[in-house]
């Protein structure tokens, strides 16, 4: 009896301490069905570099990593989006996933904006066959797009947008008949878009903007019943919109802008009903709009059609729509007159921009519903209406009492052509100045005009010809004259004595080598010791005696006939700057050799250390990031602001390319390559006449090949080694102009200072930059360019170029904030208008922006395709907001005394 209460007991304890312990018992069982995938993830974890933070070693995948979605025990999703890597990560981040290859029953991958630098392996397409969402948005991943995508069967969302893919668009994409989005923006993808797109049923929203894409659009498209959003701005498609177009019929945006389409707007325009947005600027279409064409898109609520060809006027129907808040007709042929009726609508927050158009007659109540226009660069004429806002341009127009308007003529002759009687800015026509003299008169006229140009013109060239003879005069005087820190003589002709004048202090020049002690430390001058062959001298690595690593300079005048090594001499010995390579002594007791010896900069030159290779399995390359890139070209800014601003006479380097900036340790520059320095010619301050007349300074190119000392040249030649920091394009700065001239003329229409995503065009693909030092390569990559500027008068001095490598983001920020309604862009007003003057597009008056409030209801491609505000012209100044600009910008660009007295020249 006792033996079978035991029993009953026992068993019921064992039933308790069962039914305490089963949920552990079904955790370590579910532990060991997910054992092979913990595996893959903590190899994942490793080669990603990720933080114990979001994935604790020692947690469950499934219940404590952030970011992972299990079901029945297996790995269905992955999201490290923003994940940020450990301090060892960082050094060097690669696309190395290999790991996901075990977890085979996952269904979404998402590494948005963690960078993973690489090619998309091509057996994605293989063993992740379930996959349905891939996104690896902004994470700077290169190469092709692997064909094995088009195997994911089961894919529905794909983002590969934001990196640096080339190649062209898989045609095995067609293949993917579940997907609904495919977004492969802002790469450098080329080719055609393939006609199978139009096989993808589910497709929703279609993003190949800002790519390098050519051909027709596929009219296969306009098959695509569910496309809600279109983007294939910013390529180079041509041909005209295909009609198929309108069989998009749950189209919500449509952004087609900055291609090179042609033709004329389809009329199956009108079917796609639910349109929000439509942006078709800076294309080359034709003709003119409709009422038919518009009347079924209520909806609208952004129409741009800037920078086209269409014509004829505006149609009714758009000038009623209820929802419009953005209206963008500039930049065409459109004509006619504003619709005379008031409109009983009560918007607010549109905005107008029918600028640089052929708008007439006078400005009617229609304008109430608008709360920023721009009517700038049409013939509106009569009285300014007190009702209309105070966000408004006129500027070129035919208005009364409004500054800068057309001239009488203009406005005369424009009426006068369509049998219209112009106003005559409301004075009576008596006061109308006469458009012709009487003929006697005229003739009078017309004797004097003719004796004042003929004695002008001899009065002209006698003094251009007393100016010619003092300037030569001068030049010779100035050529001899030495004072301050003057070093050596003209180099541009040979010598084989010693050039007279030359005042070196030896002392100060550090020690004086044995010749016998350089043998040693080069092992006899070894051709494995030897760094380069150099245009003034062999580099050669040593090390003496004591263990200090020196770079010799061996010059042998049995082939280098000139003086230029007692030039470096006499240089060292009268300049000293941090930023000038550290000469520690000299041999010269050889007849035929002579040896300056330098210190030894571990990093070499920057032409060897922008690449480099490292110890890796595929022997790759590894780049300099943009922080070293920037401190480098910010000491070299220092080392030739020394030099053109410091000393006196200005000192021109004349040899400024990758291979003359030396790098120590900690990539701090020291300029080399200085055998060439010499003084500016004529001290570099011409005269005013000499400004006022354009007589030439100084060519670019001396005899002999040798550049004429003028600073202007240094500041071009810096300006390619900046070009050659943001593209990575080896060689550019000691490249010849002709060899160079193709790509340079293509690079450079990348940068534009109103346009920040252009120059990911032309980015070095090794760079990782995010938001903010993307900002500031486009601020560097826009000095590069002002240097590079042909005319050498329109350059910028070295020390407002020092400036504005400082502080790089004031130079794009201050030019492009958008928190102001208007900015000034005179060439005449300030000096980032000498330093911009000749590649940027010259606006006379001030521009009007909407704020970024007015906007934002202008549909998201709006937004996305960068056709927030057309420029125009402004009326009153800009306010406080554009002064203010005007005055932080001269922190960085002070403005040049003479600078409007030249821009004034050469405009007339």
């Amino acid at each position: 009896m006792v033996y079978k209460q035991l029993m009953i007991h026992f068993t019921f304890l064992f039933l308790l301490l069962f039914l305490l312990f089963e949920p552990t018992f079904q955790q370590q069982g579910s532990l060991r069905s997910l054992s092979a995938e913990r595996v893959a993830l903590l190899e994942l974890r490793s080669s990603l570099g990720l933080r114990s933070k979001e994935w604790p070693i020692k947690s469950d995948p499934c219940l404590g990593w952030k970011g992972i979605k299990c079901q029945n025990g297996r790995v269905t999703e992955i999201n490290i989006a923003g994940f940020r890597r450990t301090r060892i990560g960082r050094l060097n981040p690669q696309f190395s996933v290999e790991a996901l290859g075990n977890l085979t029953f996952l269904q979404s991958f998402n590494a948005s904006n963690f960078l993973l630098p690489g090619v998309v392996p091509e057996w994605f397409g293989e063993r992740l066959s379930l996959l349905r969402v891939l996104d690896l948005r902004s994470c700077s991943i290169f190469g092709s797009i692997p064909l094995s995508l088009g195997s994911l069967n089961n894919l529905t969302a794909l983002y590969l947008s934001d990196n640096k893919l080339t190649g062209t668009i898989p045609s095995t994409f067609g293949q993917l008949l579940s997907l609904s989005l495919l977004d492969l923006s802002h790469n450098t993808l080329t080719g055609m878009i393939p006609s199978l797109i139009g096989s993808l049923a589910h497709l929703s929203l279609l993003d190949l903007s800002s790519n390098y894409l050519a051909g027709p659009i596929p009219p296969s498209t306009g098959g695509l019943l569910k496309l809600q959003y279109l983007n294939l701005s910013g390529n180079s498609l041509t041909s005209s919109l295909p009609t198929q177009l309108g069989g998009l019929v749950s189209l919500v945006d449509l952004d087609l802008s900055v291609n090179a389409l042609s033709g004329t707007l389809p009329s199956g325009l009108s079917e796609l009903t639910s349109l929000r947005s439509v942006v078709l600027g800076s294309n080359l279409l034709v003709g003119s709009l409709t009422d038919n064409l518009f009347h079924t898109l209520t909806q609208l609520q952004s129409l741009v059609l800037k920078d086209n060809n269409f014509t004829g006027s505006i149609p009714d129907v758009l000038w009623s729509m209820p929802g419009l808040q953005l209206l963008d007709l500039s930049g065409n042929s459109f004509t006619g007159t504003l619709p005379n009726s008031s409109s009983s609508l009560n918007v607010t927050g549109a905005v107008l921009n029918v600028s640089k158009n052929m708008f007439y007659g006078s400005l009617t109540p229609i304008l109430r519903r608008f709360s920023a226009i721009d009517l700038s660069e049409n013939y509106f004429e009569g009285k300014v209406p007190e009702y209309l806002p105070t966000n408004i341009s006129f500027a070129s127009n035919c208005l009364q009492n409004v500054s800068r308007q057309r001239t009488l003529n203009v406005c005369t002759s424009f009426y006068l052509a369509r049998g219209l009687t112009f106003d005559n800015f409301g004075f009576p026509k008596a006061t109308q100045p006469p458009l012709a003299e009487a003929p006697k008169k005229k003739s009078n006229r017309n004797a004097i005009i003719l004796g004042s140009v003929i004695g002008g013109t001899a009065l002209f060239f006698l003094l251009v010809l007393l100016i010619f003879f003092f300037l030569r005069r001068r030049t010779r005087r100035t050529t001899n004259q030495r004072g301050g820190v003057v070093v050596g003589p003209d180099l541009s002709g040979d010598t084989a004595e010693q050039p007279p004048g030359l005042l070196i202090d030896f002392a100060s020049l550090g020690e004086t080598f044995k010749f016998q002690q350089l043998l040693q430390a080069t092992n006899d001058f070894s051709d494995s010791n030897l760094i380069k062959h150099g245009h003034s001298g062999d580099l050669y690595h040593g090390v003496l005696q004591n263990g200090i690593r020196i770079v010799i300079k061996r010059v042998d005048l049995r082939v280098i006939k000139n003086d230029a090594y007692l030039v470096e001499l006499e240089f060292f010995s009268k300049v000293s700057n941090v930023r000038l390579v550290p000469l520690t002594g000299h041999c010269l007791e050889n007849d035929d050799e002579k040896f300056l010896v330098y210190k030894y900069l571990p990093n070499g030159d920057l032409s060897a250390s922008l690449f480099k290779k490292v110890k890796t399995d595929d022997d790759g390359l590894q780049s300099l990031d943009w922080i070293t890139r920037l401190k480098i070209a910010l000491g070299a800014a220092e080392g030739l602001s020394f030099l053109h601003h410091d000393c006196t006479p200005p000192l021109v380097h004349r040899d400024v390319q990758a291979s003359s900036i030396l790098l120590d340790d900690k990539f701090e520059v020291r300029l080399g390559s200085l055998s060439s320095v010499c003084s500016q010619e004529g001290d570099g301050q011409p005269s005013r006449i000499t400004k006022l007349l354009k007589l030439p300074q100084s060519s670019e190119q001396g005899s002999l090949g040798l550049h004429t000392a003028v600073c202007t040249y240094d500041v071009y030649c810096f300006g390619k080694v900046l070009l050659e920091l943001v593209t990575g394009k080896l060689g550019i700065s000691a490249s010849p102009e002709a060899e160079i001239k193709e790509w340079l003329d293509q690079t450079l229409s990348y940068i534009s200072i109103n346009n920040k995503e252009l120059v990911t065009k032309i980015l070095d693909p090794s760079l990782i930059v995010d938001e903010d030092l993307l900002e500031e390569v486009w601020a560097v990559a826009v000095v590069a360019k002002s240097c590079l500027n042909p005319k050498p008068s329109r350059r910028p001095l070295m020390k407002y170029i020092l400036k504005a490598l400082e502080n790089p983001l004031k130079v794009v920020r201050e030019e492009n904030s958008g928190s102001g309604r208007f900015r000034s862009t005179s060439v005449g007003s300030s000096w980032n208008a000498a330093l911009f003057g000749s590649w940027r597009q010259s606006i006379s008056d001030l521009t009007v922006l909407p704020s970024a409030s007015l906007l934002k209801a202008g549909g998201s491609s709006f937004k996305r395709s960068g056709t927030m505000g057309s420029q125009g012209s402004g009326q009153n100044g800009g306010g406080e907001h554009s002064s203010s600009r005007r005055q932080h910008s001269k922190e960085i660009f002070p403005e040049p005394s003479d600078v409007q007295d030249i821009e004034k020249l050469e405009n007339d």
